[in-house]
């Protein structure tokens, strides 16, 4: 026997399909259960499978004349960096650079390079006394001083007679005026002294005495020389609570 379906069985079943399928939207597709929408967020998929936005990840600056090993001698608490790029092993010309560590941005250079001084040899990993070179590394900035009165450094300042450089440079330029301003370098020295300490924990064939000061014109015995104008901008810059640091040697030991 055969069933016949009149008006009213049509209309029922119409509704029975709808309440199966769910609700179309205005496109006419069928909004996706509730479960395969998660997957398609997880999956930075939209709901008819095209690529949603992806989270941007931001990842710090570095500073960019260093490789990892250099890197890995910056400790997080450091929050300044004088960087100090030699011409090449051998030269006594460098560029100096100064770097603030900006939370969640990275390293950001905060001034123009500055030229500068360095030994009469260039540089060393293994520096000795009069061997004319300056030490690469990584060393801390805790204490300054000079001849002249303090220009607003917030390091301890040491003003003293004795910071004193008579005599003529390797090319015959007088050296008068080269320690009115220095930032001691804390390499083979005891930080929290003054620069004119002579305590030497690593020895006295290690040399010492290597700082940051104003440049007299030619090349140096180890230490950094800065033009006067910019070792005042150096000092008043430097805060102690930043542990800032220098880090100096030539463009491929830096490099590494």
């Amino acid at each position: 026997m055969s069933l016949r379906t009149g008006p009213f069985t049509a209309v029922a079943l119409a509704v029975a399909g709808l309440l199966l399928t769910g609700c179309a939207g205005a496109g006419g597709e069928a909004a996706p259960p509730a479960a395969q929408r998660s997957a398609s967020a997880a999956a930075g998929t939209g709901s008819a499978g095209r690529p949603g936005p992806k989270a941007q990840i931001v990842r710090p600056q570095e500073i960019p004349a260093l490789g990892p090993q250099t890197r890995a001698k910056i400790i997080p608490a450091n929050e300044q960096a004088v960087v100090v790029v030699g011409d090449g092993p051998d030269s006594n010309q460098s560029v100096a650079t100064l770097y603030e560590r900006i939370p969640t941005l990275g390293w950001k250079a905060v001034s123009e390079p500055w030229p500068a001084h360095n030994g009469l040899r260039g540089w060393t990993d293994d520096h000795y006394v009069a061997d004319h070179r300056s030490p690469i590394g990584v060393f801390g900035l805790t204490d300054a001083g000079g001849k002249l009165p303090n220009p607003g450094t917030k390091l301890p300042y040491d003003e003293e007679e004795l910071f004193d450089a008579p005599g003529t440079g390797f090319e015959g330029e007088p050296l008068e005026g080269s320690f009115d301003l220095v930032v001691a370098i804390n390499y083979n020295r005891e930080p929290g002294a003054t620069p004119l300490d002579w305590a030497r924990p690593l020895g006295a064939e290690k040399g010492g005495g290597i700082w940051i000061h104003v440049d007299h014109g030619g090349p140096t015995q180890g230490c950094v020389a800065l033009q006067r104008e910019r070792m005042k901008e150096l000092l008043v810059w430097l805060d102690p609570a930043k542990r800032p640091v220098v880090v100096m040697g030539d463009a491929a030991a830096l490099s590494r």
